[in-house]
């Protein structure tokens, strides 16, 4: 990741406009490809059980898809107060510990609980060389194993707020979808 950002960073020396917004694991609807959907949860289908990726006591960021577009729009409409070059962070939701979520989305399907089960890293392994979503997953385990928090502060400094919908209606919103 970091060689397409030099890259990026590169070509905006020679006249490409370069923004880039760095934000957590995706969610919202209508997205199947994002962790919540292909992992936490089984789309189309009652939530029985929800698939912890992480260690329960590590945190992680969560990005609601519709708050990190309202983001980007916000900072396009001040291009001409941006750097060719420039990146920004979205903290989107964190849940500390990370686990969170699925107590979140335990309290937003209601009875029965689903249970909260651990991923099967072992047959991510055994998979990764012929499943795309386990190689990716393999390669961002770093994120999984230690907290990743997303520090906004230079991107609320320029639009002045981080659009933040409340947890409990992205969850509706993303299940319904």
């Amino acid at each position: 990741m970091e060689r397409r950002r030099n890259r990026l960073e590169a070509a905006s020396c020679n006249g490409v406009r370069t923004l880039i917004v760095r934000a957590g694991d995706f969610f919202g609807a209508p997205t199947s490809n994002s962790w919540f959907a292909q992992g936490l949860i089984k789309p189309g289908k009652p939530v029985r059980s929800i698939l912890y990726q992480g260690k329960p006591t590590v945190g992680h960021a969560w990005a609601y898809l519709p708050d990190v577009a309202a983001t980007i729009a916000q900072l396009l409409e001040r291009e001409a107060e941006l750097d060719s070059f420039d990146v920004f962070h979205f903290a989107g939701h964190w849940c500390e510990p990370g686990v969170e979520m699925g107590h979140a989305i335990q309290a937003r399907v209601g009875e029965p609980t689903p249970s909260i089960r651990q991923f099967p890293w072992a047959l991510a392994y055994a998979l990764s060389p012929f499943v795309t979503v386990f190689r990716e997953m393999l390669e961002l385990g770093c994120l999984r194993q230690r907290p990743l928090r997303l520090d906004n502060a230079t991107l609320v400094a320029l639009p002045g707020a981080e659009p933040h919908t409340p947890i409990d209606a992205t969850l509706r919103a993303t299940l319904l979808g």
